[in-house]
């Protein structure tokens, strides 16, 4: 019997019994689809982190008070135990480094924003002026905050474009006084749409001086400082001179955290790729029970077709030739099924992304290839039993239904 002649009869046999034929493609085409989806869901936001942290600039270090090692965790998980604070003078004394290019420290808070009758909560961030450049926000009117001095403490403020709409409407917003907890801020510029970044919601936010956050906020340690290197090369000798610099102005405690960008980069990618692998091996369970549910059939299927088999061995048809007639059987279903399963995830990857425009959900290759070649071979595997009782069958009494 020849390859072409044993596919022919599998699909013949297939077409013969099209209830159960379908039932098995779509056990298998939900597996498939499951890995899909989920490894794309994992990918996405693996490819959404690491975006948003590229969107700092290459060559950023973060300060974090507290001392742990930089051994590139989590960032929230840097913070330990922090003896001495991070304060301003800390922050402008990392320029001496020759590597250093800017500084931005960063003190934020909540406060009441309120203007004529109205009024909302908004997140507050104290800064400098270098803050716009360093993390690549652009300005949609007036300008960002003024150079100089960060001491100062100027009643000056930048407003996200969300809260310039809410606030003012269509009316004027630059030049407008707005009060800020207990004290007045005149709005001098308005940011661009940027949308969520690390956290924070850009469009909602209030930008004003550093120093006047500290005052507003009766808190004159810093939640962090972001530093910018020259260079790309030059990020590890900065990283060394932040360090080096803090260490001697806590008198010889190293109690801060310091982190490049890369080492953020590395641990959320190193994370998030084991959770996309860990999803997509839990949706691969559902691969196996397809498997199951394809045993089962084909056994029943055996017995269903007792004297079919026993003509067949009745005309000449060895053992092995049974056997890959239910193997055909069993790769046909599984490719049919993973082939419809694909398409579907493909769909639903489609959904996700009108849904949600900005999330980049697509499925890695690896997980693509790996969920049809398991299908596949989930197909075969479980098709052995059925065949093996099919091509043990005697053809005296398969013929005889006994």
């Amino acid at each position: 019997m020849k390859l072409a002649d044993i596919v022919a009869f599998a699909w013949g046999s297939l077409k013969g019994s099209r209830a159960r034929s379908v039932l098995m493609v779509i056990a298998m085409a939900i597996g498939v689809g499951a890995v899909v989806v989920l490894t794309a869901l994992g990918e996405g936001a693996r490819r959404y982190v690491v975006r948003e942290f590229s969107s700092l600039g290459t060559h950023l270090i973060i300060v974090f008070p507290g001392r742990t090692e930089t051994g590139g965790n989590m960032p929230g998980m840097m913070v330990g135990r922090s003896p001495r604070d991070l304060t301003l003078e800390d922050a402008l004394t990392l320029l001496k480094s020759r590597h250093v290019s800017k500084i931005a420290p960063l003190n934020i808070g909540t406060a009441q924003l309120s203007w004529a009758q109205r009024s909302r909560e908004a997140t507050v961030l104290g800064t400098t002026h270098e803050f716009l450049e360093i993390r690549g926000l652009k300005l949609v009117q007036g300008r960002f905050l003024p150079g100089g001095d960060p001491m100062l403490a100027e009643p000056v403020c930048v407003i996200g474009i969300k809260l310039r709409a809410e606030m003012f409407g269509a009316g004027p917003a630059l030049g407008q006084w707005v009060r800020i907890g207990e004290r007045r801020y005149r709005v001098i510029g308005v940011l661009g749409a940027q949308g969520q970044a690390l956290g924070f919601n850009i469009d909602e936010i209030v930008i004003i001086p550093v120093a006047s956050a500290q005052q507003l906020f009766n808190q004159a340690s810093l939640v962090r400082i972001l530093v910018e290197a020259k260079s790309r090369e030059a990020l590890e000798a900065a990283r060394d001179d932040v360090k080096r610099i803090l260490k001697v102005r806590h008198e010889g405690e190293e109690d801060v955290t310091v982190v490049t960008q890369d080492a953020v980069l590395a641990t959320f990618d190193r994370i998030l790729r084991t959770l996309t692998m860990a999803v997509g091996g839990i949706a691969a369970i559902s691969l196996a029970v397809a498997g199951i549910l394809i045993m089962n059939v084909m056994l029943i299927a055996v017995s269903q077709r007792t004297r079919e088999i026993g003509l067949l061995k009745a005309v000449g048809a060895s053992a092995p030739q049974i056997r890959s007639l239910f193997f055909a059987e069993a790769i046909v279903l599984s490719a049919i099924g993973a082939t419809v399963g694909y398409v579907l995830g493909e769909a639903g990857i489609a959904a996700i992304g009108q849904i949600y425009p900005k999330f980049p959900a697509a499925a890695p290759p690896w997980a693509v290839g790996a969920a049809l070649a398991t299908a596949v071979a989930t197909g075969i595997v479980f098709s052995l039993a059925p065949a093996r009782r099919a091509a043990q069958l005697d053809p005296v009494a398969a013929l005889a239904r006994r």
